[in-house]
């Protein structure tokens, strides 16, 4: 009786003998641990299937899209896919819409080494026919329009170059691509695919040209985009911040009024 009553002291009515526990610093350091990982785990989960951020390091989407603009990329503009399937295959999605429309700009995996991202203008989509005469670009037998901006406006974006930029003549001009109008840059004396063959996009594939007509390497050189290799829609820049950078021609520029900025505007009712 005597040993009953000293186990009951020891353990009230229907309770049971405590699990020995982690001493308190080991305990708290675990529940961090734990809780530091959950969080990356949701953070890589939320860039995989709904918005990631990427830094512009190229002047191929100039004027659009300047060296040093953070921008933010709808990875659901094109369907759902599973979290991390695309990171080292073909995307598994679980609902898929008809895929990019004219005119609007990716950012997809390079067809030719798939461990960089590129971001171009969607103009030719599939069942388009595709073809560039002297710098002009043709879709399905018909030149888009373009009208030259004014020089007022042209000076504007060439202040807010790079200095690699400014020795050339660069032409501006306010363009429409299927429904969005947006500036494109000619490069008057340079020859970079002047014309092309024309080609019709395949179904399921994509062609792509940058901005900056003459300084950007895209379906002109390397090909066609297959639809398992887009990422998402670029549609805002949040930031614009480039460093210096003596070797690239790179000075420093901080851009405030370029946060903000819309990546697609849809053509107005009075045209371009």
């Amino acid at each position: 009786m005597g040993r009953f009553l000293h186990w009951f002291s020891k353990h009230p009515e229907g309770s049971q003998p405590q699990k020995e526990r982690l001493p308190f610093g080991k305990e708290r350091l675990f529940r961090e641990v734990r809780s530091i990982f959950v969080i990356v785990i949701f953070v890589f989960a939320f860039r995989s299937v709904f918005f990631e951020p990427f830094r512009i390091p190229s002047g191929s989407m100039i004027p659009t899209l300047m060296i040093g603009d953070f921008i933010l990329v709808n990875k659901l503009a094109y369907g759902f896919k599973v979290p991390f399937s695309d990171m080292y295959s073909d995307p598994i999605y679980l609902y898929q819409n008809e895929g990019p429309k004219r005119g609007e700009v990716i950012v997809f995996k390079y067809p030719k080494d798939e461990s960089f991202n590129y971001i171009k203008r969607v103009v030719g989509v599939p069942g388009d026919r595709i073809e560039v005469i002297d710098k002009v670009l043709y879709i399905n037998n018909t030149p888009i329009e373009t009208v030259e901006l004014s020089p007022p406006e042209s000076k504007e974006i060439k202040n807010d170059l790079e200095e690699k930029f400014r020795p050339h003549h660069l032409r501006f001009f306010q363009t429409k691509t299927g429904e969005f109008s947006h500036k494109t840059t000619i490069w008057e004396h340079g020859h970079f695919t002047k014309s092309t063959s024309p080609i019709v996009v395949p179904e399921g594939k994509y062609f792509v040209m940058g901005d900056n007509r003459d300084f950007s390497s895209d379906s002109r050189v390397w090909g066609l985009v297959d639809h398992r290799l887009i990422k998402g829609r670029a549609f805002l820049v949040w930031f614009s911040l480039n460093p210096p950078n003596s070797e690239m021609g790179h000075e420093f520029k901080f851009r405030p009024w370029r946060i903000g900025t819309s990546i697609h505007k849809k053509l107005k009712a009075t045209g371009l």
